[in-house]
């Protein structure tokens, strides 16, 4: 009989056995969508017109060799973006969501290994399974293991989505970055202008209020009226009002620097910039079709595409059976008797009716990832918009800058000519400070046309991604590099 019992339950144990390895190795697989990086964009050219016109000054089709802000050509520029880099809290936060994703894509790989538990109970019981009831102690210790063999890879899934999490959070460090570095060279850029412009506005004072003191000894003489000193007044109290709005663009922009290095204000002040420091050649500009691989936005989208996929696959995975092996070692005893215990076990559970519950999410999951990749796509379209508005702004800059230039010209022979006809007393210094304000006036406007000029180019290196992509693995390779001195 027990030769019997034992015969029986080891084929029924071997029936078992035999009908999950049937079933995992048939239906070992990962279901739901495989990712696939979307298609490059057709497009080769952002604005034909544009680029046309700009001719030279652009070269199509070439990327950004190095850091894109030393084709300014300014060392003191460089510094100050690496002191950014380097300080920025912006960047310490994305620095550390990146290392937190990364640490979800462990916790999700765990998934797929044994799981491997300890436990222990200890305890008083009382039975009465004898005429006089029993009181005795008990104790069970021992580890038990548990495994879920994913065979439509839901966990697999996960951990894919979890990886594309952490390359979003990545790619959004290389945003930040991208934008980082933007801004210093943008408010340099309107520092130094602002300095240009104050300049150039000290000299114009200068001159009206030298035409001012000629008025008035003129009305001393009887030259002039009343009239001529109150509009020489009226000239310089108006030019006097142009000095405070720049002096608070240079300071703004001084304690935004401050800012975007992780300082205070007060606590590291940035240096003067000169616009005389800065200098462009042509400038690199990558075809539409490389949009995908030099834009951080676009590859942020791409790995929020990457996780819709993946979710669809998780919620695909959710509507198969899961099979867990299982297996548990325990010494227990009760009283004055002990014994040594184990188990195995193989437990599948699927769903049979939830009322429609998975079937909708995974048609959520579906439906997420079209809008995903909408959202992609839109990003690219809107990038490419970008990138044309600011070649046709570069080109407006440089009509203007050939307008401004003719009219500082102009300017220029005015006052000379005056000077001249002054020194031979066919005219009065009333008039030759007039043109020499001319030329003041000029000269302002063609420091905001060139201001212009170097900002929408910095636009541009933005708009076409700059280098920023794999600044990160960058920074995690110089981590433990000596610091960075400054002067």
């Amino acid at each position: 009989m027990k030769s019997n019992a034992r015969f029986l339950n080891r084929q029924l144990f071997n029936t078992t056995f035999g009908a999950v390895s049937v079933l995992v190795f048939l239906t070992a697989c990962t279901v739901g969508p495989d990712y696939q990086m979307p298609p490059p964009s057709p497009s080769q050219h952002y604005d034909q017109q544009a680029e046309q016109r700009l001719g030279q000054r652009i070269d199509l089709g070439k990327k950004v060799n190095g850091d894109w802000w030393t084709a300014f050509r300014s060392p003191k520029l460089d510094n100050v973006v690496r002191r950014a880099i380097d300080g920025n809290l912006e960047l310490v936060a994305a620095d550390a969501t990146i290392r937190q994703a990364a640490s979800s894509v462990a916790a999700a790989q765990g998934a797929l290994y044994p799981q491997v538990d300890f436990s222990a109970q200890a305890g008083r019981v009382r039975t009465h399974n004898s005429r006089a009831p029993v009181v005795s102690n008990f104790y069970a210790i021992g580890p038990r293991v548990g495994f879920d063999l994913d065979v439509f890879g839901g966990n697999k899934r996960q951990v894919e989505q979890q990886e594309a999490l952490t390359d979003f959070q990545t790619h959004r460090y290389e945003a930040a970055y991208l934008t980082l570095t933007g801004n210093v060279a943008s408010q340099a850029l309107l520092m130094a202008s602002a300095n240009a412009q104050m300049q150039a506005v000290e000299k114009l004072l200068a001159n009206d209020t030298k035409n001012l003191e000629l008025v008035r000894m003129a009305h001393l003489n009887g030259s002039t009226t009343q009239i001529d000193v109150s509009l020489a007044e009226t000239r310089l109290a108006q030019d006097r009002t142009l000095l405070p709005p720049l002096a608070q663009q240079r300071d703004s922009a001084r304690h935004a620097l401050s800012i975007l290095t992780g300082k205070g204000p007060a606590d590291w002040i940035a240096p003067d910039f000169d616009l005389s420091e800065f200098a462009l050649a042509n400038i690199p500009v990558s075809l539409p079709s490389e949009m995908a691989h030099t834009r951080p936005d676009v590859l942020q989208a791409e790995a929020q595409l990457h996780m819709a996929s993946a979710a669809v696959g998780v919620a695909t995975a959710n509507l198969y059976p899961h099979v867990e092996l299982s297996a548990f070692l325990a010494q227990s005893a009760t009283g004055n008797g002990g014994a040594a215990l184990w188990g195995f076990a193989a437990g599948v559970a699927g769903p049979i009716f939830n009322g429609g519950t998975l079937k909708a999410e995974r048609q959520a999951a579906v439906d997420g990832y079209n809008a995903s990749l909408a959202d992609y796509q839109q990003t690219v379209i809107t990038s490419f918009g970008q990138v044309a508005d600011t070649l046709q702004a570069i080109n407006h800059d440089a009509e203007e800058n050939l307008a401004q230039e003719d009219a500082l010209r102009a300017a220029d022979s005015s006052f000379r000519l005056n000077q001249q006809a002054y020194a031979q007393g066919e005219n009065s210094i009333l008039q030759v400070l007039e043109a020499e304000r001319a030329y003041e006036q000029a000269l302002l406007g063609q420091i905001r046309v060139k201001t212009a000029q170097y900002l929408d180019t910095v636009q541009l290196f933005v708009a076409l991604g700059g280098n920023s992509v794999g600044v990160f693995e960058q920074r995690v390779a110089s981590r433990e590099a000596p610091k960075r001195s400054y002067q």
